[in-house]
């Protein structure tokens, strides 16, 4: 009975011992850190943008995040079948937001991502994203190919502040001022938004009508002088130019 008795207790304490060096080894190899966490990322889908108390679909959002805004990884997890990364967003707080709601050099595809998205879009939105991209994602694939669209966006543009200026300015004050007449286009209101934003748009006085400056696709030209959109980019300068150097006839 005492040998029964010696056998079961040794077992035991192998048994414990194992257990033991089991917590032991596992306490000694914790999870793998999730690569998000501390790393900044941009919000750029609004739709997706809500931030919440907690990572669930269905909790009550605080608040919806605006394009642009910075903000940096706290944790991750999965719930109603998406990914969440808790997030730091001053001056809110912390909160869940779902992880196709932002964008970061840190993650692998994001700029395909955030091209995608920026196709997708239109009007001054499509702008401000691809603003966004091309200060996230200085040497992207997709770069040459958004500069070139990106220009042409403020063509189009530039054609209805034209429209809109013309509509819109008093010609009876332009008339009885001093000022000169391209002093009031350049100073239409419409123009403001883009300034803020670093857009440059000239003005042929003879034309009167606004045009994109041409930045980026002189930044096609500079920094991808081989691909098939330096070629379109040059094109696109050369119009510019006839543009910009374009008078009025009696017959016009």
């Amino acid at each position: 009975m005492k040998f029964v008795l010696t056998t079961i207790f040794v077992c035991l304490l192998i048994g414990v011992t194992g257990s033991d060096a089991q917590v032991r080894r596992t306490k000694g190899n914790p999870p793998l850190r999730a690569k998000e966490i501390g790393q900044t990322a941009v919000v750029m889908d609004e739709t997706l943008s809500v931030l919440r108390p907690k990572p669930s679909l269905f909790a009550v959002p605080m608040q919806r995040m605006r394009r642009g805004r910075v903000v940096k990884i706290l944790s991750v997890t999965e719930a109603d079948g998406v990914k969440f990364l808790r997030v730091s967003a001053v001056p809110s707080g912390a909160g869940w937001v779902q992880a196709d709601a932002v964008f970061g050099k840190f993650r692998e595809g994001d700029d395909a991502r955030l091209a995608k998205l920026v196709q997708s879009m239109n009007g001054f939105d499509q702008i401000e994203a691809a603003l966004e991209f091309f200060n996230l994602f200085p040497t992207s694939r997709f770069r040459a190919p958004l500069l070139l669209l990106f220009g042409d966006l403020l063509e189009d543009t530039a054609a209805k502040l034209s429209r809109d200026a013309t509509r819109n300015l008093d010609r009876g004050e332009m008339a009885a001022s001093a000022a000169p007449l391209h002093s009031y286009y350049l100073n239409f209101v419409s123009l403001d938004r883009y300034r803020r934003l670093g857009i440059v748009f000239v003005f042929n006085p003879s034309t009167k009508l606004f045009h994109y400056d041409g930045a980026s696709w002189g930044e096609i030209l500079k920094k991808f002088p081989a691909s098939s959109e330096a070629v379109e980019a040059q094109k696109r300068l050369d119009s510019l130019k006839e543009k910009m150097a374009k008078k009025l006839t009696a017959n016009n």
